[in-house]
């Protein structure tokens, strides 16, 4: 165990995939810290995920200008998303507490004098995927590594998995999993698709996880497709997982789309678009088909080509299985670790 202790900041409303990814970080560091601190909203439900991890001051705060003097104990800071990069930009102008900022989405950074302090002030910066730590390395001349997310071996309910496939047995069954904002998570390309398979294939059902915004609208766009089914938030995502035969994923930004490393871990095969961060983790042909972004009857086709194809489907959702060492919560924990000692060392300023 290292005598370090580390304050992780994470000022989100709900809990999505950074908010996951933040939960698995704290977990898999625990047994190699002295000690660990979150600063979080007072209703996040983060601090009910990270209730019975051991070492763990839960610290609540109402935004990013409360719950300072916290991170007195802490040698460092890791921000997990825009409004903690703010609270720890704070903390080193005040303690002088080094900070690294762990960036999660494709989008460009508002310019502005707090942000560009952040990404000047900060020890280290990390990118989730390969392009997002290339436009890093872009704007700042601070050093910055990618550590992907990881998978988080979503086991799910095997009765209900059995009662899921049971409701579907003359179909089969696509899935997808992702917020109802299409800007992000393209679902008008899965109605688009659906509306034209219909008139192929009467076998198919599409099973839509999720909740926000858009969720009206999208409801009203697929009215005239009655395989296409939205199904809201489920916490036991797994347990659907499970369930699918196909698993769709048409984002049109996508910071790397860590659901995909679940999907993997069950081999079920995989069809995304070609963009951001989602071509770390699928290899076109090999772990998945990659489509272009927005492209309905691209993903229509693939949708065929897997259900046609038993044996490609197959193969790809097993190579994609083999690939996932790198993926594991435990990697990911040990690369942070050692970032967090560089830094401390002296090291993380010259690399």
């Amino acid at each position: 165990m290292n005598n370090i202790r580390v304050c992780h900041v994470n000022l989100a409303k709900g809990f999505r995939g950074g908010e996951r990814q933040t939960e698995l970080l704290i977990r898999h560091l625990q047994p190699h810290l002295a000690g660990q601190i979150l600063v979080c909203r007072r209703d996040s439900p983060l601090k009910v995920h990270l209730a019975d991890v051991a070492n763990l001051e839960i610290v609540e705060t109402g935004g990013r200008l409360g719950g300072h003097g916290v991170s007195r104990g802490a040698d460092i800071i890791n921000a997990h998303e825009a409004k903690a990069a703010h609270w720890a930009l704070a903390e080193n102008l005040l303690r002088k507490t080094p900070f690294v900022i762990t960036r999660r989405v494709p989008q460009k950074i508002k310019k502005g004098l707090i942000s560009g302090l952040c990404y000047k002030r900060a020890s280290a910066l990390v990118g989730i995927s390969s392009p997002i730590a290339g436009y890093l390395r872009e704007i700042s001349r601070r050093p910055v590594v990618t550590i992907n997310s990881t998978l988080a071996h979503m086991n799910g309910d095997a009765e209900k998995t059995a009662a899921i496939r049971r409701e579907y047995r003359d179909k089969i069954v696509i899935g997808h999993i992702g917020a109802y904002v299409d800007r992000h998570k393209g679902q008008r390309v899965i109605i688009d698709a659906a509306r034209f398979l219909a008139g192929v294939r009467d076998d198919l059902v599409f099973l839509l996880l999720g909740a926000g915004s858009d969720e009206q609208e999208l409801k009203a766009l697929s009215a005239d497709v009655p395989s296409v089914r939205w199904l809201g938030f489920q916490n036991d995502v797994g347990s659907y997982i499970r369930a699918f035969d196909l698993f769709v994923f048409p984002s049109r930004n996508e910071g790397l789309g860590s659901t995909l490393l679940d999907v993997m871990d069950h081999q079920v095969p995989i069809i995304a678009t070609d963009v951001d961060g989602i071509p770390d983790i699928v290899k076109d042909g090999k772990t998945g088909l990659l489509i272009e972004n927005g492209d309905s009857r691209g993903l229509a086709e693939a949708i065929l080509k897997l259900i046609e194809n038993r044996n490609l489907a197959a193969s790809l959702a097993a190579n994609a299985k083999s690939s996932l060492a790198e993926f594991q919560p435990e990697a990911m924990a040990a690369k942070y670790l050692k970032l967090y000692q560089d830094i401390l060392s002296g090291q993380g300023e010259n690399r």
